[in-house]
């Protein structure tokens, strides 16, 4: 019982602090630990910490070439919206799009 009673405790003292004007309001997106993260904006979008905002970033697509092809036997080709894609059920990498 006595950790619950520190906690709330805790959550008393922070309640007043804000409420008294110790604590800005909007402490999170002013005073940031990360400022690469804050300058990008990514604070204000739920991203706060730097393995979130990489891998946000890294998603793997397909590659674009002028002119695709198929890689192996596994690849297809498929015609999309005014695009020639390649769709491989073997190799996610060898997906492609022409552009």
């Amino acid at each position: 019982m006595t950790v619950i009673n520190s906690i709330f405790r805790i959550a008393s003292l922070v309640r007043s602090a804000a409420i008294n004007r110790s604590i800005p309001l909007n402490f999170k997106s002013s005073t940031s630990i990360f400022p690469q993260i804050n300058r990008l904006g990514l604070q204000d979008a739920g991203i706060s910490s730097p393995i979130l905002s990489a891998m946000a970033f890294v998603s793997r697509g397909m590659k674009v070439r002028s002119s695709v092809k198929k890689i192996c036997d596994g690849c297809s080709i498929v015609k999309r919206k005014g695009r020639v894609y390649v769709i491989c059920s073997k190799n996610p990498r060898h997906k492609q799009r022409q552009g």
